[in-house]
C-alpha cells in the first residue's frame, strides 16, 4: 500500500440461510410460523394471542406485529436470517382474503432485520364449490 492509498473496508457479504414464513390472517387471530426451506423443521411459532392479553386485540395489526418481530428474533438467533413469505387467508367457504395483521406482519418481518424473498398468496380456493355448514336451509336464527 502506498503512502496516498485508503484502507478498504469492505464488508463482507454475509451468507444468506433461506427459511420460509407463512402467515396464517383470518379474523380472529394472525399466526407466524417460520420454518426451514423443506418445510419439515419449525424454527418459530408465535401467534397474535401470545403477545395480547385481550382476546378481541387478537387479530389487530399491532399484535400481527409484535408476534413477527418475536418470531423473527427466534428466527435470527437460530440462523435464519432470509425468507420467502407465505401468506394465507381461512379459504374454503370463508374469507378469501388475508386478516388486517397479514401486511403489518410483512412490514414486521422486514423491519426485524430479515431479508424478504418471494412473497406468495396461498389461501386454499375451491374451484367449484364447497358443501358450507348448517345444512340445505342454511343456519335459522
Amino acid at each position: 500500500m502506498s503512502a496516498g492509498e485508503q484502507p478498504t473496508t469492505e464488508a463482507k457479504p454475509q451468507k444468506l440461510r433461506w427459511g420460509i414464513a407463512w402467515i396464517y390472517s383470518s379474523s380472529n387471530n394472525t399466526i407466524i410460523t417460520i420454518t426451514d426451506l423443506t418445510g419439515a423443521e419449525t424454527v418459530a411459532r408465535v401467534s397474535g394471542g401470545q403477545v395480547v392479553k385481550a382476546d378481541k386485540d387478537k387479530p389487530s395489526p399491532w399484535a400481527a406485529m409484535q408476534a413477527a418481530y418475536k418470531a423473527a428474533q427466534l428466527a435470527l438467533a437460530r440462523g435464519i436470517n432470509a425468507v420467502h413469505i407465505k401468506v394465507r387467508g381461512p379459504g374454503g367457504y370463508g374469507m378469501k382474503v388475508p386478516g388486517p395483521g397479514a401486511s403489518a406482519a410483512i412490514r414486521a418481518l422486514a423491519r426485524a432485520g430479515l431479508v424478504i424473498g418471494r412473497i406468495e398468496d396461498v389461501t386454499p380456493i375451491p374451484h367449484d364449490t364447497i358443501r358450507p355448514p348448517h345444512g340445505r336451509k342454511g343456519r335459522r336464527v
